[in-house]
């Protein structure tokens, strides 16, 4: 999310370092490309992973369990091998670097620094169970090691003790990195209902809904009755995604329809007509599930992550969207849109396009089904490149590689 020279002036937010007189450029849109399978959600999943560790590692666990991760499964030796996350941040005009590796059973190794006067300092440094703390925190870290645990992060035992100095760094994690996927629509959704309560947001959401010319007049929350295990679960949904608690454990707790939260009035011949949940077009629905995060993200400056963004989405429709976070005047807050599609059409073929190009990223496999991540601007695109033209035929890489014999092949086998 750095910018670079070849990053649009009209686009590009210069963030003030505390310590320094140099602004980082940052870039509040990437959007990633490639192949079916190339690895396009599986790093989206990491991100929001990371953020699931983060939250729920002290508060979820105890001393006998285990550590939430992915791990690479095509490669056996990689498999048994820790998982690594990173993250380099500026937070309240603060540059932070914080890291973890974990395995199934405990963390490997844990570190944060930050840069409050321009010099990087050490807040903690941990290898196994054995902790280095740094000067300005080796007071609140001998308290912390109270609550010590092999298989917790103490980024997040610091967060559950409300520890001064940790409890920033946590909350962006509770904050930001939200995963925005078919599986989460409904809660979404509901979000999007739950923000119509409020007199002004609902002019918000009601505005976007008829921007998107989707016939919607009107909307409403739904008047819904759940047994009390399936409001327990749609109000911790609900803190989740408002950043008050911990990630979902299950697909249960997210298992919820856009129609049991919102009802849509659309213009018929004779007056409005109200919606069953069931008469919605597929992207009306992907609609509703997006307002909430998006305006959420817009207002709170975080970082939203949207999995095949184009998802039954016009591509005019998903430009727009973009916009909302290219623009300083809707973005004011440098939220940042990370997401991926199989829409090309946000590349564009001119110089007049919905991303600049150091926003563009391609995904591909390499020989051992293992993920490769690489930007357009490696191969030095020019101002007026038709990008996605080239894409597609192959230019950069990141598309599949189809055999029309093989195909046919493949048909011929099947006898009649």
């Amino acid at each position: 999310m750095l910018g670079t020279r070849l990053s649009m002036d009209e686009v590009r937010r210069e963030l003030t370092v505390a310590g320094t007189s140099r602004p980082i450029p940052v870039l509040p849109a990437a959007g990633i490309f490639g192949a079916n399978a190339s690895g396009k959600s599986k790093l989206l999943h990491a991100m929001a992973d990371m953020r699931h560790v983060v939250a729920g590692s002290f508060r979820r666990g105890d001393r006998t369990s285990g550590v939430f991760r992915r791990p690479f499964l095509l490669d056996e030796r990689s498999r048994e091998a820790p998982s690594e996350f990173r993250v380099d941040l500026v937070l309240d005009n603060v540059r932070w670097q914080y890291g973890f590796e974990v395995n199934d059973e405990r963390v490997v190794g844990e570190y944060a620094y930050h840069s409050p006067r321009g010099r990087q300092a050490l807040v903690f440094d941990r290898v196994g169970d054995v902790i280095q703390f740094g000067p300005a925190f080796r007071s609140d870290g001998r308290a912390l090691e109270r609550l010590f645990r092999h298989n917790a992060l103490l980024l997040s035992v610091g967060g559950a003790a409300q520890d001064d100095t940790l409890v920033p760094l946590f909350e962006w994690f509770s904050n930001n990195l939200r995963l925005a996927e078919m599986s989460s629509r409904g809660i979404r959704a509901a979000q999007t209902a739950t923000m119509m309560e409020n007199s002004a947001d609902r002019a918000r959401v009601l505005a976007l809904l008829r921007a998107a010319d989707l016939g919607v007049t009107n909307a409403k929350v739904a008047s819904i009755d759940l047994d009390p295990e399936a409001r327990d679960r749609l109000e911790r949904a609900l803190r989740i995604l408002n950043g008050t608690e911990g990630d979902a454990e299950s697909a249960d707790d997210w298992r919820f329809d856009v129609g049991d939260f919102v009802l849509l009035t659309h213009q018929g011949t004779s007056g409005e007509v109200e919606f069953e949940a069931g008469d919605e077009s597929e992207g009306t629905s992907v609609w509703v599930g997006l307002i909430g995060p998006v305006l959420t993200a817009l207002d709170q400056g975080s970082v939203l992550l949207a999995d095949e963004l184009g998802t039954s989405l016009h591509p005019h429709l998903v430009q727009r969207l973009i916009d909302l976070f290219q623009s300083p005047t809707t973005n004011k807050h440098c939220a940042q849109l990370i997401f991926n599609a199989h829409d090309v059409t946000v590349l564009g073929d001119n110089e007049y396009r919905s991303l600049g190009r150091d926003q563009i990223w391609f995904t591909e496999k390499d020989f051992d089904g293992a993920t490769r991540l690489y930007p357009l601007v490696d191969f030095r695109p020019r101002k007026d490149e038709a990008l996605r033209r080239r894409y597609l035929q192959g230019r950069y890489g990141g598309v599949p590689v189809l055999d029309r014999s093989e195909f046919e092949r493949a048909v011929d086998l099947v006898e009649p």
